[in-house]
């Protein structure tokens, strides 16, 4: 009856130890999918401030052909 006794202490701290690791896991997963979205939105005002920088160059570069046009024309 001891035996029995000890072996089902030896269980129960079994699954709670096991408990506490799926917990812990599950906390990781979190962050990993915390980070992971951080890094998606991190992404898209990347894309943005590109196509933005984009843009201004093809601005600039309209503008500095008109000027050395007039350059040219004087």
């Amino acid at each position: 009856m001891e035996e029995q006794g000890i072996t089902t202490s030896e269980v129960s701290r079994n699954v709670q130890e096991a408990a506490a690791g799926t917990q812990e896991v599950s906390s990781n997963i979190a962050g990993v999918t915390q980070a992971s979205q951080e890094a998606g939105a991190a992404s898209g005002q990347v894309t943005s401030a590109a196509g933005e920088l984009s843009y201004q160059a093809e601005m600039l570069k309209a503008e500095v052909g008109k000027f050395l046009e007039r350059v040219r024309a004087a």
